[in-house]
């Protein structure tokens, strides 16, 4: 959920969303409304259709035969009419920013790393979310970001992109190379939050391997990837993973592969370029490259996530859905 250039990409906005791919394998799927960013994509265990969040708080379900539908809402503001209008970060306070989302595959829940708002579960039935946690040990979370639940136990792992701003001010926490990200746990059993990882720069997204193993953290700042270890001999300790990868968004498993998908575009240049899907498995390789300049021109990409043999595709600002297929 970061950029150098947040602001340019806002507007930059009007570009990303003119440009056309002659690729009959790739598909728009435009966002209702003149909101905007479908940053991050879940599942429910009917594989029908997908979920995402995006600005002004809610949560759209696309069903192919109807397309986006409204699912959820992070507030009891973020179905009025001005929530409605705004893009980016813009009334996030108020409305919810919904950043990481991912479901408990065994109950249904969907929990959901809100920019500034924390962490929220939403019931199978949707609706308004509740609110789980905005703090550890006192400290407000400031700018959550990434999300993922483990499918061994149902653990939620979240990340923080930065302790010191807020998401508006992403900006400067790149450009002063902020370094305050963390990682957290929440156990739904006893209704806990744990960090277990700090002094992260620009931790942007996480995924728990398809054994429950270990978890990623990327560090969008610093073009890393980092492996926090849950079971065995490393348990509670952290590694280096890959530094291969140029700015990684968020990261999302491949079902029981054991291969990732992560998010990459190069911002060593005034604005962001080359964005791509970038596929690495579980020692840091890289599998696979796939550029989506022809899709996406020089947007900021958030997720690459698979599914049912297709890429689903989101961004921080676009005004549409990607979907690839494989």
């Amino acid at each position: 959920m970061t950029s150098f250039v947040f602001i340019i990409s806002l507007l930059l906005l009007s570009l990303s969303s003119a440009v056309f791919s002659d690729d009959a394998n790739f598909t728009k799927l435009p966002v209702p409304g003149k909101r905007s960013g479908p940053e991050a994509f879940a599942f429910d265990s009917t594989g029908k259709g997908f979920y995402t969040g995006v600005s002004g708080g809610k949560i759209l379900k696309y069903v192919p035969d109807k397309g986006f539908v409204d699912f959820a809402q992070i507030t009891k503001s973020s179905t009025s009419s001005w929530c409605n209008g705004v893009g980016g970060t813009a009334l996030a306070k108020k409305c919810g920013r919904p950043a990481g989302i991912a479901f408990n595959s065994k109950t249904g829940d969907l929990y959901v790393a809100d920019a500034p708002l924390g962490l929220h579960v939403i019931s199978p039935a949707g609706g308004l979310a509740t609110k789980l946690a905005d703090s550890v040990d006192g400290k407000p979370f400031k700018f959550l970001d990434g999300l993922d639940v483990d499918p061994t136990t149902g653990v939620v792992y979240f990340t923080s992109f930065s302790s010191k701003f807020s998401p508006w001010e992403v900006l400067i926490a790149v450009g002063v190379k902020d370094a305050s990200g963390k990682l957290f746990k929440y156990d739904p059993a006893t209704k806990a939050v744990t960090v277990l990882m700090e002094g992260l720069s620009g931790s942007a997204g996480c995924a728990v391997s398809s054994d429950g193993s270990f978890v990623l953290v990327s560090e969008f700042i610093k073009s890393n990837i980092k492996r926090f270890w849950i079971k065995g001999p490393k348990a509670g300790t952290a590694e280096d993973f890959t530094n291969s990868v140029s700015n990684p968004d968020n990261i999302k498993r491949i079902g029981s592969s054991g291969d990732f998908w992560v998010a990459s575009v190069d911002n060593k240049v005034v604005v962001p370029t080359d964005p791509k899907a970038v596929k690495v498995n579980s020692d840091g390789k890289v599998l696979q490259t796939i550029s989506l300049k022809n899709e996406f021109g020089n947007t900021l990409l958030s997720e690459v996530n698979e599914f049912n043999g297709h890429l689903y595709i989101g961004t921080l600002t676009g005004p549409f859905a990607g979907v690839m297929k494989l």
